[in-house]
């Protein structure tokens, strides 16, 4: 393929991903004078490709509207990488909509791949493993996930049906804010405008998704996925837990992500570095307390039990029984 060639498929590249590309901007990423970048869109329009002049400040150019493209052209590192991308999306809970439509799109690239190229991808899909992703994996509709991506997207309300964890439906107006992959589950975050607050809804729980008349501005604080995380953090669960850990908090974050808790760190005391060890206060919330005291064991580091009681006696039960086992050996 010529250089020129090249640049003119650069160029449809470019306006094909979307909106109006300046002048400036395509010189620069095609590495060409504006004379040059004239005539590659005019090789365009002379291949029938309907690009449209922009004028004005912010001007330049633009694929015309409803425009269909030619068939979809991949070299070999593209179509592999694309494969890949299917294949580990699908494995680790990423893919959208359903596992079919993971694997016929998959069937569709690996039918035109040269065999060469089909034996290379065989070969590394052999020796690759998968970790388990936690919890099963929960696909949502492609179509509530486009609907509330568009409406993220614009900052429009959204109408939704939401069925909770114990089988309750409920139909409730979300400002979205983002949306979030977790643990191979789709979440969306936003405020619910009905109570005035902050709430996180899972997408595969959504079975109906409106946009509604209207927009909303995204007051500034957490991204979506820090706010996704702090939401599983303070969740109504049965127990409250509070805790003061010695250490810092990177050392406790290794053992208590923000998914499973929150850590208010005390500023440090005259003259002490901010990175040092110090007392730092975490709460969380859990349904069940069993798992915590061998948490707390290997953290390896002093802490305090607040509350509740329920878990001081549990890590007093664990302690006792280290004790015994290693009396006996």
């Amino acid at each position: 393929m010529s250089r020129p060639t090249g640049r003119v498929l650069t160029l449809l590249e470019l306006l094909q991903s979307g909106g109006t590309r300046t002048m400036a901007e395509l010189a620069d990423r095609l590495g060409v004078d504006g004379r040059t970048v004239r005539r590659y869109v005019d090789q365009l329009v002379d291949l029938g490709v309907p690009v449209e002049a922009v004028r004005g400040r912010y001007g330049g150019y633009r694929l015309g509207r409803g425009y269909r493209l030619p068939p979809l052209m991949l070299d070999d590192d593209e179509a592999l990488a694309v494969l890949l991308g299917l294949v580990a999306g699908r494995r680790t809970g990423l893919a959208t909509a359903t596992g079919t439509a993971s694997e016929t799109a998959a069937a569709k690239i690996r039918r035109v791949l040269p065999e060469r190229l089909t034996r290379g991808l065989d070969t590394v899909l052999e020796s690759l493993a998968f970790t388990k992703p936690a919890g099963e994996p929960a696909t949502p509709d492609a179509g509530t996930l486009l609907t509330i991506a568009d409406a993220v997207r614009h900052r429009r309300p959204v109408s939704i049906r939401y069925t909770d964890r114990d089988g309750r439906r409920s139909d409730r107006t979300l400002h979205p804010y983002g949306i979030v992959n977790h643990s191979g589950r789709w979440y969306v975050t936003g405020a619910d405008p009905s109570i005035d607050e902050n709430r996180t809804f899972r997408l595969d729980r959504i079975t109906d998704a409106r946009t509604l008349p209207g927009s909303f501005e995204v007051p500034a604080g957490p991204d979506p996925a820090q706010r996704v995380l702090s939401g599983f953090a303070t969740a109504s669960y049965r127990y409250e837990v509070t805790l003061r850990i010695y250490g810092t908090v990177e050392q406790i974050r290794v053992h208590l992500p923000a998914s499973l808790a929150r850590v208010a760190e005390t500023s440090p005391t005259t003259g002490q570095d901010p990175a040092a060890e110090r007392w730092l206060r975490i709460e969380l919330r859990a349904e069940r307390l069993d798992w915590l005291p061998a948490l707390l064991a290997a953290l390896d580091r002093p802490f305090v039990i607040e509350r509740p009681d329920e878990l001081r006696d549990l890590v007093v039960a664990l302690a006792d029984r280290l004790a015994s086992h290693a009396r006996r050996a």
